[in-house]
């Protein structure tokens, strides 16, 4: 790493570990819940709940890792219902909130917040985000909602001393800051192959360049990405659901990031994939496997062709759990997006034998199955399970 490179993180570093506004044993503002839903007010302020534990739970309903502490959170909630306040807080809208309690019901108090006021307050870049506050107002921790245990609370409450690990995420803008901190590049760059160390508390992510022209296919970026995530993308990105570990390197890997450019674009993973197996006892080979999956086909041929046909030529990319607007996507494309962010557990395999390319745009709630087998049927289209050759990377050890 160059000297101007590491002063550049190191100042970023500094910033991350700086970023709360509130810090532990301080006071916290008098928080203002202007819109609650699934309580016994309609706004609330921290100062009214003052005598109790409160537990702020930064989340949405498109985040797979919020959902699965919900019902952690549930059980805190219902163990300590004198003791303890948990107030999940989304900057998603009433809305989408109350869609996902019809589906869900809980006993939590679930605060809206589009604007992110709250959020300021105690600065973080990945969620879930847990703020741990002391009935006399005073912030205990920034934390993980798997650090706040019956034990902790049981200690809090009878005025033990207690430790809990800190959450302290890298505090950068956008994903593109973050690249070109750890990795800086210009267009006369011709050829590079690093691989640095896992960066704490920066998300994991991995790109590929496909809307830029000076990038794409000639490089590929990973931050914070684990050894089955890097031959994922080394492969042509499989999808996660159709990699087998048989290496077993997932349980505890380590995270890596690695930025590889090339000059001819047949060039790319080919070198990646080398590279990869220069550095790890971990070989991998695409076969044909027997698998139950949804085949997605079209029912209804006049419904079909009201999907909005692509005329542009542009492609986009937006897609994640429970929404999606792309341009310019094929329906292999579509089914890719169903197989990776829908409500199934089953690959997804494209049957409608249409090479157009379409402009889609819908959001769902994926804790209601239902909602995305309507938006598929007025779109003319089904998902059957059946079963079907598919393609599957498999990682075993040499």
């Amino acid at each position: 790493m160059n000297y101007m490179k590491k002063i550049a993180l190191s100042l970023l570093l500094l910033i991350s570990c700086a970023y709360a506004q509130v810090k532990n044993h301080e006071v916290v503002p008098d928080i203002n819940f202007t819109t609650v839903l699934n309580a016994p007010v309609k706004a609330t302020t921290l100062s009214q709940l003052k005598g109790k534990i409160i537990l702020i739970e930064f989340w949405a309903t498109w985040c797979g890792a919020c959902l699965e502490a919900m019902p952690h959170l549930k059980q805190l909630q219902q163990k300590y219902p004198d003791r303890l306040q948990v107030i999940t807080v989304t900057e998603e809208t009433a809305k989408r909130t109350g869609q996902y309690l019809a589906s869900r019901p809980s006993n939590l108090w679930f605060a809206v917040d589009t604007g992110g006021s709250i959020a300021k307050i105690f600065p973080h870049q990945l969620i879930t985000h847990s703020v741990l506050i002391s009935s006399e107002g005073k912030l205990i921790a920034n934390t993980n909602p798997e650090s706040i245990t019956d034990l902790l609370i049981d200690s809090i409450v009878n005025k033990k001393e207690i430790h809990v690990s800190e959450k302290k995420d890298f505090q950068i803008s956008s994903e593109d800051e973050l690249i070109n901190t750890v990795f800086p590049a210009t267009e006369t760059l011709k050829k590079r192959f690093d691989m640095q160390p896992e960066i704490k508390g920066a998300r994991g992510l991995s790109t590929a360049y496909l809307t830029d022209s000076t990038w794409h296919g000639k490089r590929i970026t990973a931050i914070n990405c684990n050894i089955v995530a890097l031959y994922r993308v080394a492969y042509g990105n499989f999808p996660y659901r159709r990699v087998i570990d048989s290496s077993h390197t997932q349980e505890n890997s380590p995270r890596y990031c690695l930025d590889i450019i090339v000059e001819n674009k047949t060039e790319l993973l080919p070198t990646m994939q080398n590279e990869l197996l220069k550095r790890f006892d971990v070989q991998a080979r695409i076969e044909n496997q027997l698998k139950d999956v949804y085949v997605l086909k079209v029912t209804d041929p006049v419904k079909f062709k009201g999907i909005p046909v692509n005329r542009s030529g542009i492609r986009t990319y937006m897609g994640r759990h429970g929404e999606i607007d792309q341009q310019g996507l094929t329906m292999t494309d579509f089914a890719n997006y169903l197989e990776n962010n829908g409500t199934g557990r089953l690959l997804v395999v494209d049957e409608t034998h249409v090479d157009k390319k379409f402009d889609i745009k819908f959001s769902f709630q994926p804790e209601n199955p239902q909602s995305l087998t309507d938006i598929l049927t007025a779109m003319g289209l089904r998902l059957n399970k059946e079963k079907r050759k598919v393609q599957m990377l498999t990682l075993h050890k040499e």
